[in-house]
């Protein structure tokens, strides 16, 4: 049996206006999507447990069979591990945003423009995080680039105990309420407020400027966390297998679960990212031995966060016909059974341009075995109206293995 995961970030979504009131995924042409739920079990799963944010890193712990209440011990740790950041019992990391404020005569009077700093280039990012690290960098403190806006920062020899804000939850806000506090927050809001004074007039920002495009004005930390501690997947589940992202965060998961990173020329993060890449590398890496894949793709969590339905759209119905259009016949091919897990792992609602804890709609197909309940459609509303619930979708891997939901 081969099992393969098809994670759409943040595909879920609430009915939109300028959707005809229609939800994202009712508004999509998505027939490989709707053919999985007529043929297998649909239902809501619920991933993010009570009390804790809905980040695409709980939630993609959950879908990945790890209780976030058990395992999670902070976003930016995970982060780190795909970047290769060795870290020390002792050392605390944050996430570090490039993004784009505005220009105000005070730090705290600005507003988030954007918290990707116009998707800036990985390429461009990186001279910008070693150029600030130049000045922050202490025996205790360093800066590490990652991949687009996304980096890490270590401190070494201090406690937890931070409260900080994802900058993609304040899109177009004041930010004045959402500065750190806590443990560490007059450290990080210095270097916050000193990487404004340094960024304003690098080559890099004035060349963007000059592009029309938004500048990586300011460094926003947040996402605080330790050193993870996550059981391997194959002792766990007695399965090998791999993750195909763009995103440092599951990578890192999948890194720290023992997964093989599987690495896709053109993937991006966003609705330009190399969907039918990520399907050939899937059943390739299949075909090669393995058990289990777990496929990523980000691209309509980010549109969401723009307020952007068109790429939304586009992004879904790319997932179905590139990915699921491919993956499922090609599997038939090999004669060997298969299950598919289709999901989202947390809604990302275009009016709200930011996560929701909502339980998510999820299909859960095999070649070999009929699972019901079936739905004519793949949409929230079509797997709410099964009266399939699924209170820890850390669960599924289980109803994945043994074919019983």
């Amino acid at each position: 049996m081969k099992y393969i995961v098809m994670l759409g970030d943040g595909m879920a979504d609430y009915p939109n206006k300028k959707l005809g009131g229609k939800t994202v995924l009712e508004a999509a042409h998505i027939p490989n999507m709707d053919y999985l739920a007529q043929n297998g079990a649909v239902g809501l799963a619920k991933t993010v447990p009570d009390g804790m944010s809905p980040g695409s890193d709980t939630a993609n712990l959950s879908v990945m069979g790890y209780d976030p209440k058990k395992y999670y011990t902070g976003r930016s740790p995970l982060e780190a591990v795909s970047i290769g950041i060795d870290l020390g019992e002792n050392d605390v990391t944050f996430r570090c945003n490039l993004v784009t404020l505005s220009e105000t005569e005070k730090y705290e009077d600005a507003e988030m423009l954007d918290y990707s700093a116009g998707e800036i280039s990985t390429e461009e990012a990186a001279i910008l995080i070693n150029y600030l690290n130049e000045h922050f960098k202490t025996e205790n403190i360093n800066l590490y680039p990652g991949v687009s806006y996304r980096h890490c920062l270590v401190m070494k020899g201090v406690k937890t105990g931070g409260i900080m804000t994802p900058p993609h939850d304040i899109s177009l806000k004041p930010i004045k309420e959402y500065l750190p506090k806590g443990e560490n927050s007059d450290i990080l809001l210095s270097m916050m407020k000193k990487s404004r004074e340094l960024l304003k007039n690098h080559p890099v920002n004035i060349r963007r400027v000059a592009e029309g495009k938004n500048p990586a004005n300011s460094c926003w930390f947040w996402g605080e966390g330790t050193k993870p501690a996550v059981t391997s997947f194959e002792e766990k589940f007695g399965i090998k297998g791999g993750v195909i992202s763009a995103v440092d965060l599951i990578k890192g998961i999948g890194i720290c679960a023992g997964h093989k990173c599987i690495e896709v020329p053109g993937a991006t993060g966003n609705y330009d990212t190399n969907f039918a890449g990520k399907a050939k590398a899937a059943v390739d890496f299949l075909n090669s031995g393995y058990d289990y894949v777990y496929i990523h793709v980000e691209a309509a969590d980010e549109c969401g966060h723009h307020n952007d339905p068109e790429h939304k759209v586009q992004s879904v119905e790319s997932i179905d016909r590139d990915i699921l259009g491919y993956i499922i016949p090609q599997m038939r091919k090999n004669n060997e059974p298969f299950t598919l897990l289709l999901m989202p792992d947390h809604p990302t609602p275009l009016e709200l341009m930011t996560h929701v804890s909502d339980p998510v709609p999820f299909v859960l197909y095999r070649s070999d075995k009929e699972l019901l309940p079936h739905a004519k459609c793949y949409t929230e509303k079509a797997a709410a109206d099964t009266g399939l619930y699924i209170d820890r979708a850390c669960e599924l891997v289980n109803h994945m293995i043994d074919g019983k939901i």
